[in-house]
C-alpha cells in the first residue's frame, strides 16, 4: 500500500477532504491562532475557496463545520494529508 505524501494546507486542492497531520517544525514561531481556532492534528477539513493573488484560504473543519480564513503563510505552517 502506497503511503500518501504530506503536503501543506496552502497547497491542498479545493473541495477535497483532508486531515491535519501536524505542524511544520521549521517555523519556531507557531501562530497560536491556529491552535486556538481548533485546527488540531487529526481534524478533518475542506478548502472551500482561495482568494486570488495569494489571498486568504477559506477552510471548513471539524464536526461542527466551523469556518476560518487563514493567510497563505499560516497555511504553509500546517501539514496535511488527503483523506479517503
Amino acid at each position: 500500500m502506497k503511503q500518501k505524501d504530506p503536503q501543506k494546507l496552502s497547497q491542498f486542492p479545493k473541495n477535497k477532504k483532508g486531515i491535519i497531520k501536524g505542524y511544520d517544525n521549521e517555523h519556531l514561531t507557531m501562530p497560536t491562532k491556529i491552535i486556538e481556532m481548533g485546527l488540531l492534528p487529526e481534524t478533518s477539513f475542506t478548502i472551500l475557496y482561495q482568494a486570488p493573488f495569494n489571498g486568504p484560504i477559506y477552510v471548513e473543519f471539524g464536526e461542527e463545520k466551523s469556518r476560518i480564513a487563514l493567510r497563505e503563510e499560516e497555511g504553509d505552517f500546517i501539514i496535511v494529508e488527503e483523506s479517503i
